[in-house]
């Protein structure tokens, strides 16, 4: 690996500019201080931090700040040992904006797709009716796509990941069913669906006669969102939202999924 820190600038330069994942290490404590190392995923990482077996495992640990979005101060031992200080590294990550993905162009879906916009989320609305799903109607999204779920996740699945969401909003068996079967094979982090607990119940044994296992559908948050007692399409979008960062956090709060009674 090159130790020429310019390498490392002209590509983090670029990645930069085609909002490409990297995360760029950086020496703060300890042997070669400034050391760096840039690394993508997929991409032999450039640069060195002084030694191959440290490169090796922050270049591991800093795919994975990468992939959660984080930025952080981790400490190794000289050759990258766990659990030693001798060397202290600052790992940035230059993560693209999270994917939230809306299927249903419903009333709701305008004031999650503004909110989602807020938390800095690129936002796509997804409807498998053009009369409905318009850039017109939605200009807060970053994309209006007219398809049906399930082919439009086949498209997009891989890509997403845990910082991602995808918020089912379509009260309708035909597009939610295949939306939540398609959702729960991929890494999304975050995966709701709108309706009440009797249409939820409904909803899981399609789910099942369409062969979605029960670890599967334990991973949909419905009822959708935070039990704050949201009445208006604005206010159900901060609940969805707060539900949503909650998850990402790991911060306990208490779902309407784990709560009894009615959801209004």
């Amino acid at each position: 690996m090159t130790t020429d820190s310019a390498p490392i600038y002209e590509v983090l330069r670029d990645a930069l500019r085609d909002d490409a994942p990297v995360a760029l290490a950086t020496v703060t404590e300890g042997p070669h201080l400034g050391a760096k190392l840039l690394v993508q995923p997929g991409v032999e990482p450039i640069g060195s931090l002084g030694d191959a077996d440290l490169d090796r495992v922050v270049a591991r640990d800093a795919l994975g700040e990468l992939e959660a979005g984080l930025t952080s101060t981790r400490h190794y031992g000289a050759h990258g040992e766990a659990r030693e200080r001798e060397v202290a590294v600052f790992i940035e990550s230059f993560a693209p904006a999270p994917h939230m993905i809306i299927f249903g162009a419903v009333d709701f879906t305008a004031a999650l797709a503004r909110a989602g916009k807020l938390l800095g989320y690129r936002v796509t609305v997804c409807d498998a009716r053009p009369v409905f799903a318009t850039p017109r109607r939605f200009p807060m999204a970053d994309e209006v796509v007219n398809d049906w779920p399930d082919r439009y996740l086949a498209k997009v699945g891989d890509e997403l990941g845990p910082r991602d969401a995808v918020c089912v909003l379509t009260h309708d068996h035909k597009f939610d069913v295949p939306a939540i079967a398609a959702a729960v094979k991929t890494n999304v982090g975050y995966l709701g669906a709108m309706g009440s607990r009797r249409t939820h119940e409904g909803r899981v044994e399609r789910l099942r006669e369409a062969g979605v296992s029960e670890m599967e559908i334990a991973r949909v948050q419905s009822p959708i969102g935070l039990d704050l007692g949201a009445r208006t399409p604005e206010e159900t979008a901060v609940s969805i939202c707060a539900e949503i960062i909650g998850q990402r956090t790991g911060r306990r709060a208490l779902s309407l999924r784990d709560t009894a009674g009615p959801i209004h």
